[in-house]
């Protein structure tokens, strides 16, 4: 699994360190999953420094890569029973739908919240809440825009099914877009997730789904920006 947030009490860094944490907080480190992406412009840069040009594109390339592939720390509310954003983006739908029919959960619709997530945007994605992995499960699709109403649908996309502590039940849903093709997920079925944990990518330009338990009141509106792993959706019942 990806970084942790930082836990609550940790001691403050030396003078040294508070730069560096200053430094690293202005340049986020990259997603391991970018590294191979970076590296080879890195290699055309090093390979043609004799030529301005081919140097220049090739760094300008991986840096471009880099700042797709940035991994930014978040620090999760530690409010009980919140919901935090998966993903950063925009969100495109709050409304009431069927969970993903692969997953067998019913014909019933709940609570849904959908965050389009732009090139230009942070594509790692977080545990939206603390919680067991009762399943994942990858459905193959197609690759239309991710910002249409029926990509959730009929996109290819890979969902992972939580139990909270409490018993409840949300599901979280990578979905590829026009130009995402390929979908990472760290996540596997029986894994303790933390609110705030990085477990998953997409590349480039996607959407991600969470399903809430039936009753949940959301507390975001459609055209709202996110902050993965810190916007708060929705708080769930009886916390």
């Amino acid at each position: 699994m990806a970084r942790r947030p930082t836990p609550p009490g940790t001691p403050d860094t030396t003078a040294v360190g508070h730069v560096v944490d200053l430094v690293r907080s202005a340049i986020p480190p990259l997603h391991p999953a970018g590294l191979p992406f970076v590296a080879v412009p890195l290699a055309v840069a090093v390979l043609g420094g004799k030529r301005k040009w081919v140097r220049r594109t090739g760094l300008l390339s991986a840096a471009a890569i880099a700042g797709f592939f940035r991994h930014p720390h978040r620090v999760p509310p530690n409010r009980p029973g919140v919901v935090v954003a998966p993903a950063d983006g925009e969100i495109a739908l709050v409304d009431t739908a069927v969970p993903p029919a692969e997953l067998g959960l019913g014909d019933q619709p709940v609570p849904r919240v959908s965050i389009f997530l732009s090139v230009l945007d942070v594509h790692v994605q977080r545990v939206p809440v603390s919680g067991t992995v009762r399943e994942v499960l990858h459905q193959p699709g197609q690759f239309k825009s991710a910002d249409l109403a029926d990509a959730s649908a009929v996109n290819e996309r890979n969902s992972m099914v939580l139990d909270t502590p409490a018993g409840q039940q949300l599901v979280v849903v990578q979905i590829a877009g026009l130009l995402a093709r390929r979908i990472v997920c760290d996540a596997q079925k029986g894994d303790a997730l933390t609110i705030g944990d990085t477990y998953g990518l997409i590349r480039f330009g996607s959407r991600v789904d969470t399903y809430f338990p039936a009753g949940t009141e959301l507390l975001v509106q459609p055209g709202q920006r996110t902050i993965g792993g810190e916007t708060v959706l929705a708080v769930l019942a009886g916390s």
